[in-house]
This record gives structure tokens, C-alpha cells and sequence, in this order.
């Protein structure tokens, strides 16, 4: 039998043709009906090889969503319902009804590259599914829209503390006997559109045993990359001594829960349970889970610690059904996204309005969307004065809600007010179910401020809890960069680019590293792989024209990213300026930068692109407004 079965509507063979080339040329062992022999029963043999394979990709074009796509879809459903579904697209279509809840890779107008960079987002897709390592090649990709003003690349002003280089040399070592991973539960309930119900009962089994000291679980991005992977090869890539997965089948009126515990060395069970539960019982079978979870590892639970397994949540089985449905996913249009989420959290409260996690999530989406989508700096100051109404009355409802007091830092960091988003942080990380998240936010500020050795401690706790999220890679380059470490930080960011080539903060990182080495060709390269009205890149690219002695040319950027951007800039219109030798301009922009809340204000210490004005005595009485703690 082979690992990957594809199907696709047969008029659509010679464009699928070079997609099974490039598996096969790439070691993989795939199936299409190509291989049906003469004599064979056809629709037996289909039959066998889409039930042996590991990963089915689904071809959906013009052709297989349409009236005469009956047979795709089939093949999709069969996929879906053993989770070994891989959907592409080689045309712009929506998957049929049904499909939407996992997203289509694009593989349009691709003539059989290789290298292309949407065909290594698939191949290492299917890869994934099959428990083999990605391949390790990086090329160009058009990356996805993100927030406007992400954290510009820099360097500290001060001497750098020793022991930063050390950071590359992080191993992981034997896995910790307490140490655990909850994969996705399988959805049994025969309908795809209910994935969102399994996931989330396994990203709560996740919150919960988070919340027991003794216990180290790793968090939600690595093990959802490991969906499909048997429990002996996940514990090995995560690094964990312990698996538990499960799955979920409910009706209208019940739900049952099956869950069971495996020892990663030797893949037996430990423990195993089957729930059978009215369906507004969730809240019970989850306690239950986590509590014989800690049985079965010796962990001893303090009476407070039962109680901090059920921390802020309902149990009001509608806000709860709410609550699983909002989380936004990896939607194309993640603007609409936010929106039906916020739309679903506002729901849940008005249900329950003492539900201290819908309050949590609802202050960090309006974060988010503030940051991300604000057309204006007042628009944005709105949306972070209402998450912060939301991140305090989660604190208010669970005091002890860790995730509340992270997203109330990342909202006062983002206000500039830098020493108290710290003190949130410091908050945060104390309590017991502080996550990977939290720590990357606060490890990049704790960089912000000079302290590298401690940032490096946090990064590396971040990296064990998630370290298939290439998320924590850019975030240890980023630190790297801030400590001027910028051969290392180049390094570091092509891992995390070999893991996910679309990731434009690790691009604009590898760019900007390679710029202040004083590669220019190389990083001319890296931004131009960066779209072409992307502010990233036209600050790139006028600070390049600005070191050659191009003054048209940077001002040139300057004006097309003033067009474009209007007052939400003002922090990378300095940079420019500065590079340009313009020290009034440049401090004038920091001035309107700090007057319109800009968040790339909180990078002003460890920015080599402000290195020109930073002994100017105007520049120490604006970051004397900025509320840094002293170091």
C-alpha cells in the first residue's frame, strides 16, 4: 500500500500529473488511479488504497466542486472522517459545504517546480501527516496579510549581557516523567462541521491539567501538527513522556467522551475511560479526565487545585457550545473571522455573564483587532480601551486566570506603558497555567529591556512547551537582534523560514538582520520576497537607498508608505528619517509616534535604525516618557 492517496476529478489528470512527480521525486509513496490495473475491480482497489493511506490529498478545482464532483467529495468525507484529509486547490474555488472547517492549500497556475514554495507548503503538509521531518528547502511566497505595525527589528544601546550566544545550543533532553501532550480528540460524530466541538474539549483538557503544578504540557500549535501521528512517534517529536487523546461522538442529547493516557516510550495505555454524559455534563468530563490524568502520573491535587481545574468557566452548556465555536481558526478572510468570533463571545457572557474565559478571549480578539485592523490611531485606542474593560473583568470574575493578566500586559504594552505591561507579565508567568504564548510576549519585552538573560530563559520555556511553533524560532531571532547578535538572528530566522517559508515576520527578521550586517544584496533579496506595497518592505528597501546614498529613491518609499499607512507609521517614518540623516524630521516623528500610541514605540531602546539620533537630548526625553523600568 502507499502513504498518499490523492483524489481529483479525472479531466483534471494532466494538471495532477506533475503533483505526484514531485511526491514521488521527493520520497513519498503516492497512489492515484493511475495505478489501477487491467481486470482490477476499480472501485474496490480505490476503496483499499484511500482506507490504507496516511494522508489523502484532495484536489478540489472547478471540476470536483461542481454537479459531477460526487466521487471527490465521497473520498473527502471518508478522509475527513478517519483524519488523514489533506485539501488543495488548483483553482480559486470554496470547498464544497461541509469541507470549510480545514483550510485549502493553494496550488494555482504551478507547473511542477519544486522549489516552488507552494508546493513545499503541501509536500511538507503531507509530510506531517506521515510523521517524516519537513524538507528543508526555503524560496519565495507571497505572505498574508498582517498587522501594520509589528515590532521593528534592532539592537540594544547598552553592552550586551554574556551568556546570550548561548541560546543556539538549547537541546531538548530526556522527556520529563510528568510531562504531557494532549492531541486532538477525533470528531466521531459524522459530521466534519463538529470538528470545532473535539478540538476544543482537547484545548480544555489542555487549560486544565496546565493549571496543576508538577505537570508540563505542551501547548495547542504543536499538537495539532501532530494530529495524525501515532502516540509513540508524537511523544518523541514533542519531547514528552505522556500522550492523552481521545475521542468525542455526540447527539443532541448526549455526549461520550473517550479518553485514554499512553506512555510515549512503549505506546501501552496507562489509563482509559469512556464517558457517557448529558450533553451539558462537558465542564464534569473534563474535571474528571484531568483529575484521573494526575492520578495515573502521581501528581497529588490539593483541594484548591480541584477547583482551579474548572477556573473560569461556565456551566451553561450554550455559552459553553459558544465559547468551543469562537475560537477564529486560520480563516482566509481573518478580518470576518474576529468578527463572528467576537460576535459568538458576546453571546456566551450574555448567557453567562460570570464566564471569565469568554471575557479573556474577547479582550484579546479586540486586541488583536485593534492592532491588526484599526484605520486610525484613535480607532485603535478604542479598541485597546475595550479590551482592556474586557481583560479586567475576567481578572475581576477568576483573579487567577493567568491568560487574563498576559493579554492586560500585551494591551498596556501596546498603550506604552511599558513598566506596568511588565508587571502583568511577571503577573502572568507566576501562575501555574502560564502558556507558550505568554512567554514569547514576555521574553521579546524583557529583550525590549535589556534583560537578555532573562528573556533567554523565557524563550527557551516557550520553546519546550511549543516546539514545533515556529513562532518561538522568530521570537529567539528577534531577541538575538535586539542583543545586535545579527548572524545569529539571521540564523535562527531561516530555521523558523524552513519550517513555514510563508512567515513574513521571520522574513522581514532574516532582512533586516542581513541589512545591518551590511548585506545588501542578500537583503535587497529577502524584502523583495515581501509584497511589493507591504510596509516591511518599503522600510526596507528606502533604509538600503538611505546607506547607498539615494536619497530620492528613500524618499521616494517614504512617501509611498506615508500614502499608504497614514498616521499609524509615525515609528517607522522616524527610522527612515534617521538613516536619512534627518534629525528634526526624525524626532518629530517619534513625537507624533508617542502622541498616536504607536506600539513600535516599545522597541525605541534596542532599535539600531534610530542609532543616529539616540544621543540627541530630544531622544531621552521621549523614552523618559515611555514608563521603562530601570535595569
Amino acid at each position: 500500500m502507499h502513504d498518499v492517496f490523492v483524489s481529483y476529478k479525472a479531466e483534471d489528470r494532466a494538471r495532477v500529473a506533475p503533483l505526484v512527480e514531485a511526491l514521488t521525486a521527493d520520497g513519498l509513496s503516492v497512489w492515484w488511479d493511475a495505478h489501477i490495473g487491467g481486470g482490477e475491480e476499480w472501485r474496490e482497489s480505490i476503496a483499499g488504497h484511500l482506507d490504507a493511506a496516511s494522508c489523502v490529498i484532495v484536489v478540489w478545482s472547478k471540476r470536483s466542486t461542481g454537479k459531477e464532483g460526487r466521487f471527490v467529495r465521497d473520498e473527502a468525507t471518508r478522509a475527513s472522517r478517519r483524519g488523514t484529509y489533506l485539501p488543495i486547490r488548483i483553482d480559486k474555488v470554496e470547498s464544497p459545504l461541509g469541507f470549510g472547517e480545514t483550510q485549502a492549500l493553494p496550488l494555482y497556475g504551478w507547473k511542477g517546480d519544486r522549489s516552488a514554495p507552494q508546493y513545499r507548503a503541501i509536500a511538507n503538509a503531507a509530510r506531517s501527516r506521515l510523521g517524516i521531518e519537513p524538507m528543508t528547502h526555503t524560496h519565495d511566497h507571497s505572505p498574508p496579510a498582517i498587522a501594520r505595525r509589528s515590532l521593528l527589528v534592532g539592537g540594544g544601546a547598552a553592552v550586551l549581557a554574556a551568556g546570550v550566544g548561548g541560546w543556539l545550543l538549547l537541546k531538548l533532553g530526556s522527556a520529563d516523567a510528568s510531562s504531557i501532550a494532549v492531541l486532538p480528540f477525533a470528531n466521531l460524530s459524522g459530521d466534519p462541521a463538529q470538528a470545532y466541538f473535539s478540538d476544543g474539549m482537547a484545548e480544555e483538557l489542555r487549560n486544565a491539567l496546565s493549571r496543576i503544578a508538577g505537570l508540563k504540557v505542551v501547548a495547542r500549535t504543536s499538537s495539532e501538527m501532530l494530529r495524525d501521528s501515532d502516540a509513540k512517534t508524537a511523544a518523541r517529536k514533542l519531547d514528552v513522556a505522556h500522550i492523552l487523546s481521545g475521542s468525542v461522538r455526540r447527539s443532541p442529547s448526549t455526549i461520550r467522551v473517550n479518553a485514554q493516557l499512553i506512555v510515549g516510550d512503549d505506546g501501552l495505555e496507562r489509563w482509559s475511560e469512556t464517558f457517557d454524559r448529558p450533553a451539558g455534563d462537558l465542564l464534569e468530563i473534563q474535571t474528571s479526565i484531568a483529575q484521573n490524568v494526575a492520578q495515573a502520573l502521581s501528581v497529588e491535587l490539593a483541594g484548591q487545585e480541584r477547583e482551579v481545574l474548572t477556573l473560569g468557566g461556565t456551566r451553561n452548556p450554550a455559552a459553553q457550545e459558544l465559547y468551543l465555536r469562537s475560537n477564529p481558526g486560520r480563516q482566509e478572510d481573518r478580518k470576518a473571522a474576529l468578527n463572528d468570533s467576537l460576535g459568538l463571545l458576546n453571546a456566551a457572557i450574555a448567557l453567562d455573564p460570570e464566564f471569565a474565559q469568554a471575557h479573556a478571549r474577547k479582550a484579546f480578539l479586540l486586541l488583536l483587532f485593534a492592532g491588526v485592523y484599526a484605520l486610525s490611531a484613535a480607532e485603535a485606542q478604542r479598541g485597546y480601551q475595550e479590551a482592556l474593560a474586557s481583560a479586567n473583568r475576567a481578572i475581576a470574575i477568576a483573579p487567577q486566570l493567568a491568560v487574563a493578566y498576559a493579554t492586560r500586559g500585551a494591551i498596556f504594552r501596546d498603550q506604552l506603558n511599558i513598566g506596568r505591561a511588565l508587571a502583568e507579565l511577571e503577573r502572568a508567568d507566576a501562575l501555574p497555567d502560564n502558556d507558550a504564548d505568554t512567554l514569547r510576549i514576555y521574553a521579546m519585552m524583557l529583550g525590549q529591556n535589556l534583560r537578555f538573560g532573562e528573556a533567554g530563559q523565557k524563550i527557551a520555556r516557550a520553546k519546550s512547551l511549543d516546539p514545533l511553533n515556529p513562532v518561538s524560532l522568530e521570537m529567539e531571532a528577534l531577541l538575538f537582534a535586539y542583543a545586535r547578535k545579527y548572524r545569529e538572528a539571521a540564523a535562527i530566522a531561516g530555521q523558523s523560514l524552513r519550517l513555514a517559508p510563508e512567515r513574513v515576520q521571520a522574513r522581514r527578521i532574516l532582512a533586516n538582520s542581513l541589512l545591518l550586517q551590511g548585506k545588501s544584496a542578500e537583503a535587497k533579496a529577502e524584502y523583495g520576497k515581501l509584497e511589493a506595497s507591504d510596509y516591511r518592505r518599503l522600510l526596507g528597501e528606502a533604509i538600503l537607498a538611505a546607506r547607498a546614498g539615494d536619497r530620492n529613491q528613500a524618499t521616494g518609499k517614504l512617501a509611498a508608505m506615508e500614502k499608504r499607512y497614514g498616521d499609524a507609521a509615525h515609528y517607522q517614518y522616524a527610522e527612515i528619517h534617521a538613516q536619512l540623516g534627518n534629525a528634526d524630521q526624525a524626532i518629530a516623528e517619534l513625537e507624533l509616534a508617542l502622541a498616536t500610541r504607536d506600539p513600535g514605540m516599545s522597541t525605541i531602546r534596542v532599535d539600531a535604525f534610530l542609532d543616529p539620533v539616540r544621543r540627541d537630548p530630544r531622544f531621552a526625553a521621549i523614552e523618559a516618557k515611555l514608563n521603562f523600568p530601570r535595569t
